[in-house]
């Protein structure tokens, strides 16, 4: 479990933010959001206020990293490259979550490292992570100002010949009352942009391999724009699927058989296949896992339900 709680004795009056750094050698920032999340507790109860003083018997709640053996597929001193396998969490989304990847980049670089972006939990392929503050600012910098470059693989429902782009506005879903769609295409959206290819065809299985070139980071982008097309992505429990199977899916009710009906494959056929930037020199960094070959996860389109309306 990652997260553990541990006791310790103040052995003199400090301020809790103080006593936050010194044991666990964190800087002011990061003490004060362990205090402001509640996680020094004093007879059981939350402490809130950083500058309070403390002594005596205390417990903290902290992450505490267990590897599973992942180890980065590139690393040098500032940063680390991961193949993230479908179904891993990027960063633990409760103090219950078992295993995320952040496990795997504290093992190795200890507290001050961190993913520097985020990919869908079913979504395989490379995570980019720092290994200190400094390096984690700059690389956070790059994806803002849209420096560091990705491309990703999807196998789709249907037959793509040509390359196309999409440059459809995305906003953000405020109401999940007729549609469990996180984001959607609107004139009132922000800009967004992405190229993709056409790889290869499957007859048996109705499927088109498509590279896909995002120049914006909207959340789902990718999806949505493949979506919008009519020509989702494969095991997309979202986009393509129905509400009720969608909502089915969230509330995790779907039998592995129902989500391969519904979704048209057991998981999101979506992968993140390279990264490229400058720190210091110029990186291009390609994944190792063979996704064109792992179109044996996809349901045969006889049976599937996915993208029928």
């Amino acid at each position: 479990m990652p997260f553990v709680k541990q006791t310790f004795t103040v052995p003199e009056k400090m301020p809790a933010f103080l006593f936050i750094m010194r044991t666990f050698n964190f800087t002011q920032g990061q003490a004060q959001r362990v205090l402001a999340k509640g996680r020094l507790l004093i007879n059981g109860v939350s402490i809130f206020n950083t500058g309070m003083s403390i002594e005596g018997e205390v417990e903290v709640v902290y992450f505490k990293p267990s590897s599973q053996g992942n180890r980065p597929l590139f690393h040098n001193k500032d940063f680390m490259v991961f193949e993230k396998y479908s179904g891993v969490l990027v960063h633990p989304n409760t103090m219950a979550t078992p295993y995320s990847l952040l496990d795997e980049i504290r093992s190795i670089a200890g507290d001050n490292a961190n993913a520097v972006h985020r990919i869908d939990m079913e979504t395989s392929g490379l995570l980019l992570a720092s290994k200190h503050k400094k390096s984690e600012s700059y690389l956070k910098m790059s994806f803002e100002d849209r420096s560091i470059k990705k491309s990703y693989l999807a196998w789709v429902d249907g037959k793509l010949t040509e390359p196309f782009s999409s440059s459809e506005r995305i906003k953000i879903n405020n109401d999940y009352s007729q549609t469990k769609h996180k984001v959607f295409i609107s004139d009132e959206g922000k800009a967004s942009h992405t190229d993709f290819i056409p790889l290869q065809y499957d007859e048996t299985l109705d499927t088109t391999l498509v590279a896909c070139y995002p120049h914006t980071g909207r959340t789902h982008q990718i999806r949505v724009h493949l979506f919008h097309v009519k020509h989702p992505i494969l095991g997309d429990p979202i986009y393509g699927t129905t509400f009720q199977a969608a909502n089915a899916y969230l509330e995790e009710e779907l039998s592995p058989e129902e989500r391969m009906r519904e979704m048209g494959a057991s998981r999101l056929m979506l992968h993140a296949q390279s990264l490229s930037f400058t720190m210091g020199p110029r990186f291009h960094i390609e994944s190792k896992s063979d996704f064109s070959e792992m179109k044996n996860l996809i349901c045969e389109k006889e049976k599937r339900v996915f993208n029928k309306k």
